[in-house]
């Protein structure tokens, strides 16, 4: 993998010292310049789960993608840059999906002085590595997350505003490799009612977070200051905002 081209992708340079406040840099880059979006989905056009097709639609296509495709790409450059990575397979526990009996989410833990997870692959969700060690509450950046360890599953949590954890996704401590997503990857893409095959849509932090624009078929949202605006849009409409908001064409 070109490294440094990956870097120009995400807007940064080297050398980029495996550290804790590098990683968070890292993350913030990547979610902010790499869309999470389903066109290639949407389209049909097909998606696989290894680096070998992911790391060049990113870097070298500008394309973003969905979980396996964003998480597989930098965790392989994370792994370039001499972090110790381990591949994570997940449980979504809200949607369409949550009834998939095998894991439908790659995340990240990371290994520093202690372990972090680590995600660029799951939309409006947090934005710096959270302590794999600590039920938390901890600061993700756009708002607060925390874990709740059950045996050798542990469920990552959002705090709403009132503080009460909302289930994001389960997982385990397995280590994984790209293989053990590809069944979900097919299900989930060739699946007629799933969100990811029924309507476009791109998302992406906006100046590292936690500003945030998000196009849909009919409406775009941007958030700023924690604040959320909503203007309708018509099809027509959509080609040019994604190119204008995240230099993609459908």
């Amino acid at each position: 993998m070109d490294v440094a081209a990956y870097l120009s992708r995400i807007r940064l340079s080297g050398p980029i010292e495996p550290t804790l406040g590098n990683l968070e840099t890292l993350q913030r880059a990547h979610l902010t310049w790499v869309p999470f979006e389903n066109l290639h989905v949407f389209h049909r056009r097909g998606v696989a789960t290894t680096p070998e097709w992911s790391v060049p639609k990113i870097v070298d296509h500008e394309r973003g993608g969905w979980c396996f495709e964003l998480n597989g790409a930098f965790g392989t450059l994370l792994e370039a840059l001499g972090y110790s990575v381990k591949r994570l397979g997940a449980v979504v526990l809200f949607g369409d999906v949550a009834a998939f009996p095998v894991p439908d989410h790659l995340t990240l833990q990371v290994q520093l002085d202690r372990p972090y997870l680590v995600d660029v692959g799951f939309g409006d969700s947090f934005t710096k590595p959270l302590p794999l060690d600590s039920e938390g509450p901890h600061d993700g950046g756009t708002g607060q997350f925390g874990f709740a360890f059950s045996g050798d599953q542990t469920t990552l949590l959002a705090f709403e505003d009132e503080g009460t954890p909302v289930p994001q996704f389960r997982f385990d401590s397995t280590p994984r490799v790209f293989a053990d997503f590809d069944q979900s990857s097919h299900h989930l893409q060739t699946q007629p009612t799933s969100r990811w095959t029924e309507t476009p849509f791109a998302t992406r932090l906006l100046d590292g977070g936690p500003d945030r624009v998000t196009l849909l078929s009919d409406r775009i949202k941007f958030r700023r200051d924690g604040r959320w605006n909503e203007q309708p849009i018509t099809e027509a409409q959509f080609p040019e905002l994604l190119a204008r908001w995240f230099e993609l064409t459908p």
